[in-house]
């Protein structure tokens, strides 16, 4: 789906983030729910080469990967009216054209009960993308998340805020892959 055609189409639109933008959303919006997307599990197999690392040492951010089984929790977050083409415009930049994501529209489940589910806007880095790195090992990965830097800061720090909200926000799950990796990273610097 294209850029325009989402602005030109919504006065109301759900994003939903499930890396950085649970802490860092940076874009004005209406509110806020805590929740989840079913069918994806969410791995640290896309290259960063801008905001957590460079050309030389890329750092490595999450993405969603196919699973007919798994869940992954976020936030999703409502932009209305002259927010849309911000927020948009914005995210367009940060993850797509920095970032190599791509946007898909999304059955979302608030966390709150009696509330249906949304249709949210995703953003995703697919295998053929030129900066994506793929799978490894968690201790791979936190050794190259140790040591990688970008332009928004260290790689550790995108680590150990998504594993932050994951405990404050969703206590109740168990991210394995995301626990374990952050363990292997905290191992290495301490």
């Amino acid at each position: 789906m294209k850029l325009q055609d989402i602005i030109a189409e919504k006065s109301s639109l759900w994003i939903f983030g499930y890396g950085s933008l649970v802490w860092k959303p940076d874009f004005k919006f209406m509110r806020s729910k805590v929740g989840y997307i079913k069918g994806y599990k969410r791995r640290f197999w896309h290259g960063d080469n801008f905001h957590r690392g460079d050309k030389d040492m890329p750092g490595r951010v999450v993405t969603l990967v196919e699973d007919h089984d798994a869940c992954t929790w976020g936030v999703a977050y409502e932009v209305t009216d002259s927010q849309v083409e911000e927020g948009l415009q914005y995210l367009h930049v940060r993850e797509a054209v920095l970032g190599g994501y791509v946007t898909k529209m999304v059955e979302f489940s608030p966390r709150e009960k009696g509330q249906g589910k949304i249709l949210a806007l995703v953003y995703l880095a697919t295998s053929d993308n030129p900066i994506y790195l793929g799978p490894a090992t968690p201790s791979e990965i936190a050794a190259q998340i140790a040591t990688s830097r970008g332009n928004t800061g260290h790689n550790i720090e995108y680590l150990l805020r998504l594993a932050e909200f994951m405990r404050l926000c969703c206590p109740e799950v168990e991210d394995d892959h995301l626990f374990s990796i952050e363990a292997a990273a905290l191992a290495l610097l301490l």
